[in-house]
Order: C-alpha cells, then structure tokens, then sequence
C-alpha cells in the first residue's frame, strides 16, 4: 500500500474513532454530581420545591404566592434546545432537588431569627423555608407515594409499601405531629424568640459546665446513646426532642449499655423523633402509638414501652419528612461518597439531621457536643470510661459535618460550643 493511500486510511479512521467519541460523550447518562448545581439558588412552585437556578431568592417569613412552572421545569427538566438537546444530565436520578411544598406560619415574630439571618448569609441560595420537616396523615397519598417511591431509604419511600406508610401515618394525625414545637404557648416568654440547645454526645462537652446552660433553653435536642445519669453538671438533664431511627437505638441500646444508656429519656415533655430509614420505622411508631407490640418485621413482638415509657401518646410522637432529609443532604452535605458505590448508603448522621431541623424551626440555635477541628484531643463520647478515637464510617461524611458546623458558626445562624 503506498504511503498517501496509507496516510488517508489512517486520517479516516481517526476521524470514525472521534465521531464515536463525540456520540458516547453525549448521549451516555452520566451518574457524576454538578456540585456547582447545589451552590444557586432554587426556584418555586405551587407544589413542589424545584431544582436550583441562577436567579437568587430572598426568604421572608411571610408565604407568597409563588408562578405556576413550565411543564419542562415542572418535570425536573431543561427546556429542549438546539444546543441541549445531547447535552449530559446535571444530576443523577437519584438526587432528586425537588421537595413537597408548604405553607409555614411564623410560630414567633423573633427580630432577629434564624430566617431573618439567613436571607443575608452565605446560605441564603440553599435555604428552602417551606420543606416539610415532619411528615404526618395529610402527606400519605398516591400521587406522593409515587413521587417519593423513587427515593430509596431516609431520602423517600422506595421499598415500603403503601400499606405499611398510610397505617402507620394514619396515628400522626393531629396538629402535635405536625409541627415541631406543639407546646410553645405554654412556654413562650418575652423574649418572642424560640431557643434551641441542640446537644451531640461529643467528647467534647466532659468537664464543660455547660449543663445548667444548656437546659436555659426553650427546647433540648438530644439523640442516640445520650446518656444524662451522671453527667447533668457537663450536659444538663432535660430533653424536649430525642432523634432516632429504629436501627440507631437499637445500636446505642447494645453498644453504650455498660456506660448506662438503657434507652431514650421518659418525661411528660419528651417528643420522639424518628428518622425514618427503613420499614422498621414506621412499624415501631404505630406501635408506639398504639401501645402494642411490633405486628410484623424484624422488631415482631418487641414493646414500645421498654423504650417510651407505658404513657407516651400519639402526640408525643412525630417523623422527619424524606424530603427534607434528601434536602439537607442535597444542599447541605453533598458528600463526595455520592459520586462513589457508597452513594446508597450515605445520608446525614443523625446528629446531622437533628441540628439542622433545628436550623429549620428555631429562632436560636446552640449546638454543643459537635465535632470540631480540635476533635483529636477529645474521646468520642464524653461519657467515655477511657479515650477513645472518633469512628468515620462511609454512610456519614463527618469532617464535612464539621466544616458545615464552622461555616453556620460563622455566619451567626448558630453558635457551636468550642474550647481554645
């Protein structure tokens, strides 16, 4: 073959190989993350809360009416164009920035509260003041099931059937459970202003004398292995809010025994907070609400009162909503392991989703027991007999619950608890 005939094979076999190229960039879905995507802000919708766009929204307190959508904005959409048609999906199916909607009446009119600070702040663009926190009766329908049923554990409903969701929301019924703070007449002050301690179990708080101080506040979130016995002086002993999901209890109920945790705190002003991330959820609390034993699942038989007490009721109990766990993980902790095999497993800590619920409901917020950038120098749990490391595990992205932490600090939403 002579060599122009050669040189000619070859330019057009290139130019096949960067056809192919080009078609496979295109059309291929890709399962990577537009981190840039979550730092715009969002737009709205009569009901649901769509994906970020370039035009920034300032919050209020007062709700106003919001457009009626595209029908290709109302679908998570682009807009068909020339230039977009092949382009890539900026987010994988999974991530779903679209929320149910709600209208949210000001429990207080605090001068300078929580969502008055934010509109100003580095937050203002992924705020969203009208997620639903709590899930309750009125959120269990077909047409949300179905939207929901797309998402799998804490982030929807995806592999919990109907029947197990409306029987068991159908006992969150009443205003109690919908709303975070179903006492606040009775305990409200001059001050006009909801304050919230929320308290982690962090090594940190051993010695501190911050138990008085802590249990100052309207409201005290506490969760899993939150030991108290012995430890009122450094973290007080009242709690408001107890955040769990079944699977965590059950764990701090095995794992923190021999320290004195014997399940979450029994008291006439206790709410139980469960984050749901599995059937066993949802199962425990209409035990719960019915005061009988678990009727089927991996719990059968086990008595909800070994774990609330024999007198809890129905309005003692309320359940974060999906959407706001996909939520603050979406915006607020878009974690690296999204973008890895992890993904289905990672989702806020715990600890996470309590201080950033409070975030959403209170007009003041101190956290204590969080982890900070000293965390080295303390144990674990300050209940801890001897020191011991903080464990990282691939379903929680800690270090960036740390950042997160400093940076709200910082822009005055919350003043965590820190030492030199």
């Amino acid at each position: 073959m002579s060599a122009p005939r050669r040189l000619t094979l070859a330019a057009v076999t290139v130019a096949s190989v960067m056809c192919v190229y080009f078609l496979y960039d295109n059309l291929e879905p890709s399962l990577a993350l537009s981190w840039t995507h979550f730092n715009r802000a969002s737009s709205w919708s009569s009901e649901i809360l769509e994906p970020l766009t370039s035009e920034p929204r300032r919050h209020s307190n007062r709700t106003s009416p919001a457009p009626s959508p595209s029908p290709a904005h109302a679908r998570n959409e682009p807009t068909p164009s020339r230039k977009n048609i092949l382009a890539k999906p900026t987010e994988s199916p999974f991530i779903g920035d679209s929320y149910a909607s709600q209208n949210v009446t000001p429990l207080t009119e605090c001068p300078d509260g929580i969502r008055s600070l934010v509109a100003e702040s580095d937050f203002a663009q992924l705020f969203l003041g009208n997620v639903p926190v709590l899930q309750w009766l009125t959120h269990a329908t077909p047409d949300e099931y179905r939207r929901l049923s797309r998402y799998a554990g804490a982030n929807g409903w995806g592999g919990l059937s109907y029947q197990t969701l409306s029987d068991a929301l159908a006992y969150l019924n009443s205003s109690a459970n919908a709303v975070m703070f179903d006492d606040w007449k009775r305990r409200a002050d001059s001050s006009g202003c909801v304050r919230c301690a929320v308290v982690g179990n962090g090594g940190i708080l051993k010695d501190s004398k911050k138990g008085k101080e802590i249990d100052g506040h309207h409201y005290v979130f506490r969760t899993n292995g939150a030991i108290v016995a012995g430890f009122e002086e450094d973290v007080g002993f009242r709690t408001t809010h107890y955040t769990f999901s079944t699977n965590t209890l059950m764990n701090s109920m095995a794992s923190y025994a021999s320290a004195g945790f014997r399940g979450p705190p029994k008291s006439q002003e206790t709410r139980y907070v469960f984050l749901p991330d599995h059937d066993r959820d949802y199962l425990l609390m209409k035990a719960a609400a019915l005061r009988t034993p678990v009727e089927q699942g991996r719990d059968r038989g086990k008595d909800p009162a070994k774990y609330f007490g024999k007198n809890v009721t129905s309005t003692q109990l309320k359940m974060y909503h999906p959407d706001f766990i996909r939520y603050i993980r979406n915006r607020f902790l878009p974690s690296r392991t999204l973008k890895t095999k992890h993904r289905n497993i990672y989702r806020p800590s715990t600890g996470a989703t309590m201080l950033l619920a409070a975030l959403h409901t209170c007009d003041r917020v101190s956290a204590y027991g969080f982890m900070t950038p000293q965390f080295k120098k303390y144990s674990d749990h300050y209940y801890d007999r001897k020191y011991r490391p903080v464990g990282f595990f691939i379903n929680h992205d800690l270090k960036l619950e740390m950042n997160l932490w400093q940076r709200l600090h910082n822009a005055g939403l919350i003043t965590l608890y820190m030492r030199p």
